[in-house]
């Protein structure tokens, strides 16, 4: 009997090779078969009525090409979390462990978890509790008067009786003024202990709701990481090899160690457990949003995205074994020239013109960087050597500064934001102003590293001045001035809603995969350490 979420593809597929390794799933261009998938789901949605509200709000979507075990081609459709309120729907292939079931123990124990935050809402809200505390504040404000009124007389009393000992009083007034002094300091004592009598029946009286109130709290909090726990076991992953682990076993290999909330939840996990439980072979995967951007991440209508690697990392490496998997293509991409374009040098600087697809300094994909053949080149400098960093995928000027204390120096300038810098990109779409400034917070997704997010609480300043050169054929060709230098700053600036909603084209993380990414680093401007004489430095555009 045929699964009852395998779809059958609506058009011919007989022209399109399979693939010969299943989708590396972080870093991807999606295969025709999974496009052609895609476009019928998009189609399926399209079509639901305009009374469900979330089909159109923003979500992930994904498709997984399989094929059955007599060899004929379909496919299978998820998404994220939940949709319009619910875990499941005909059209999509079920969650590995539906929560809501109303007879399971997730929504028995989170009806107890929702009476406790009621108890703790109506102390919090209790009358005589928020009189107590009015009370007590009252009281507390009087008390600071009524001391700080009562410091202040001691102190212009100390003021006289100095005043009075430079003119050398007799021995009776010099007692008296002892006496004095004595009496002002017991007075002060008996002052606070009067008003802490006040206060400590109303502190008693507060302090007995707020202990309860933490009470429930310490409840709520021990039920709701009992119940995360429990949850977390139900999801039982499986594999291509057979072989079955909870989602704590697969965190137990990781440095956080738990799961991450919502982890087993995303399309991708729900996609290889029904394939693998239904005898479907994966053949390729792909993932993409539909509906409008969330406010903090990335997310255009349309799009493809990798899976993410906070979630879906461990996950997936444990549901992909088994299946001959594509590489890393970072990992085979081709190793940067032994030789670097040199834009300028003497005997303190050195500045290159970094090829996109070049690490600037050794990371955890590959040890080939700018810094590794700067480090052959100039053996007898000193110090970091790369002032600033790119990139990987962003092509352009590289400042290297072949002493410690010239690095030094011009780390100086970078942090007092006196080094000027133009870059040249190509946006995927139309920018209406002709210039503007951006100024949007960004923080590492510690969830989906090493994508960027928009964050106003918790976001380091982030601001970029920007100029439109030309626009054409629907893309517009742009100067960006960054003010500040976060990571990705240009590439979240310009894909944002809040910010250009246009993303640089080729930019995998934010936008549409292309041959390359379209953002160069033209032009810099910064005074030497030595000479103290302007140096401005500009490359040739490669787009």
């Amino acid at each position: 009997m045929e699964p009852d979420k395998l779809h059958h593809f609506q058009q011919p597929t007989h022209h399109i090779p399979l693939p010969e390794e299943f989708t590396y799933p972080f870093q991807y261009t999606p295969h025709p078969l999974c496009i052609l998938a895609s476009e019928e789901v998009q189609h399926y949605l399209q079509s639901q009525p305009d009374g469900e509200r979330e089909w159109k709000e923003g979500k992930m979507f994904g498709v997984l090409a399989v094929q059955t075990p007599t060899g004929e081609l379909g496919y299978l459709a998820a998404f994220s979390g939940m949709l319009a309120g619910k875990n499941t729907h005909p059209y999509f292939v079920p969650p590995v462990y539906d929560l809501t079931k109303p007879e399971g123990f997730f929504t028995r124990e989170e009806e107890s978890i929702t009476a406790i935050n009621r108890k703790i809402n109506r102390m919090e809200q209790n009358k005589r509790f928020l009189s107590q505390k009015q009370k007590l504040s009252q009281e507390k404000a009087a008390a600071n008067q009524a001391l700080a009124q009562a410091k202040a007389e001691i102190k212009k009393a100390k003021a006289r009786r100095d005043l009075r000992r430079k003119q050398q009083p007799g021995e009776e007034e010099i007692e008296a003024m002892i006496r004095e002094s004595q009496h002002q300091k017991a007075e002060l004592k008996r002052l606070h202990q009067e008003w802490n009598i006040r206060m400590a029946k109303l502190q008693n009286s507060v302090d007995e709701f707020t202990a309860k109130i933490e009470q429930f709290k310490t409840e709520r909090k021990n039920r709701s990481a009992a119940l995360q726990q429990k949850l977390f076991e139900k999801f039982k992953l499986h594999n291509y090899l057979g072989e079955v682990k909870s989602l704590p076993e697969i965190f137990e290999e990781t440095l956080r160690k738990t799961p991450s909330a919502g982890a087993g939840e995303c399309a991708a996990p729900k996609l290889l457990q029904y394939a693998y439980l239904n005898h479907l072979k994966p053949l390729a995967m792909a993932e993409f949003w539909w509906g409008i951007s969330p406010k903090s991440e990335i997310r255009h209508h349309g799009y493809y995205y990798p899976a993410c690697q906070g979630k879906c990392g461990p996950i997936l490496k444990h549901m992909l074994r088994g299946l001959k998997v594509e590489k890393n293509p970072l990992l085979s991409a081709s190793s940067p020239e032994n030789t670097l374009e040199i834009l300028f040098e003497d005997e303190w600087i050195v500045v290159i013109n970094k090829p996109a697809g070049t690490l600037s300094v050794p990371g955890k994909i590959s040890s080939e960087s700018v810094y590794t053949q700067l480090r052959a080149a100039y053996p007898q400098a000193t110090g970091p050597l790369i002032v600033h960093r790119l990139d990987m995928a962003t092509s352009g000027i590289l400042l290297v500064a072949k002493t410690k204390e010239i690095h030094q120096m011009l780390q100086t300038q970078f942090e007092n934001r006196t080094v000027k810098k133009q870059y040249i990109a190509l946006l995927e779409g139309t920018v209406k102003d002709e210039e503007g400034i951006i100024d949007l917070p960004i923080c590492p997704n510690l969830s989906d590293r090493p994508r960027q997010r928009v964050d106003k609480e918790h976001g380091k300043p982030a601001i970029t001045r920007y100029q439109v050169l030309h626009r054409e054929a629907g893309r517009t060709r742009i100067a960006f001035y960054p003010v500040t230098g976060r990571t990705h700053q240009l590439r979240v600036h310009a894909a944002h809603p809040l910010g250009l909603n246009v993303p640089i084209v080729g930019d995998e993380l934010y936008g549409k995969k292309d041959n390359r990414l379209y953002l160069h680093a033209e032009a810099i401007e910064f005074k030497h350490p030595v000479t103290n004489e302007t140096i401005r430095i500009k490359t040739q555009k490669p787009f």
